[in-house]
């Protein structure tokens, strides 16, 4: 009997239940994978805001990564708040221990909210050691343009960015397009040779709390199936707008995302 497929994310928790590992989780549920989660740091987290970070020591980290591997096996997995360079180290370190090669890599650095969620020291770290192990990075415009120290305004911004990321040593870069004032949230993605464009109708709404963590998680899902890159990509994109479409309304700010919508495509 052929195993389910397993996804794996590595990232922090949130304790509103609209980002990090649990919008992780919900989404590899919608996609009919087994998901599972190395916690590298805990948040007091909703809406709004958050108002306290844990970060955990990183030998637990790592040995949360390592046991699942060892015993269960991952069929491809996710990274996002890594939060400092020594969780960075250990989770790289894991990386390359288990050949884990179909990673997404968000380099998540700050919240909805705008709250930090990577030191400003560990951004060399990230950048050295975690996005050369990656299959695809999926930064947004603000993360671009920190990782880049680069200014994009537009989608020929984009395209130049994304070849400068390539650098680092990802297989593949996504970025996405969603911060550009347009109307339609473009995401390119280049894999050394071409650029491919998926857009998307922006929705006017202020519930978008943990949509980089769904977006990647759903590219991550699709990987464990088996699925191409520019599938995953293409599949991912249309269902994280649709559940930006259909979010709800929950909380003072930022309110989260409807995991359980469907699009074509999905497993």
């Amino acid at each position: 009997m052929e195993l389910i497929p397993r996804a794996l994310t590595i990232a922090g928790s949130d304790s509103g239940g609209g980002a990090g590992i649990q919008a992780d989780l919900k989404t590899f549920t919608a996609f009919k994978v087994f998901g599972m989660s190395a916690i590298t740091s805990i948040t007091a987290q909703n809406t709004v805001g958050v108002f306290e970070v844990f970060d955990l020591p990183p030998e637990t980290v790592q040995r949360q990564i390592d046991v699942i591997c060892e015993d269960i096996g991952v069929s491809a997995a996710k990274t996002g708040m890594l939060s400092n360079e020594n969780i960075i180290s250990a989770v790289a370190e894991s990386i390359v221990k288990n050949k884990i090669e179909k990673l997404v890599v968000d380099p998540v650095m700050r919240a909805k909210s705008g709250d930090p969620l990577l030191k400003p020291t560990a951004e060399k770290a990230l950048i050295e050691k975690i996005l050369p192990l990656a299959l695809l990075i999926t930064p947004n415009i603000p993360e671009a343009e920190a990782l880049s120290g680069k200014r994009i305004k537009s989608i020929k911004d984009m395209r130049e960015v994304a070849k400068y990321l390539m650098d680092y040593g990802p297989k593949n870069v996504l970025v996405k397009g969603g911060h550009l004032d347009e109307k339609v949230a473009i995401d390119i993605l280049y894999n050394g040779s071409e650029f491919y464009e998926f857009g998307a109708d922006k929705i006017e709404t202020k519930n978008t709390h943990g949509t980089g963590c769904t977006y990647s998680s759903a590219i991550t899902s699709m990987l464990a199936w088996g699925k191409d890159l520019i599938t995953s990509v293409d599949v991912a994109k249309r269902y994280v707008t649709e559940a930006i479409r259909q979010s709800f309304g929950i909380g003072k700010g930022h309110g989260p995302l409807n995991h359980f919508v469907r699009v074509e495509g999905m497993p």
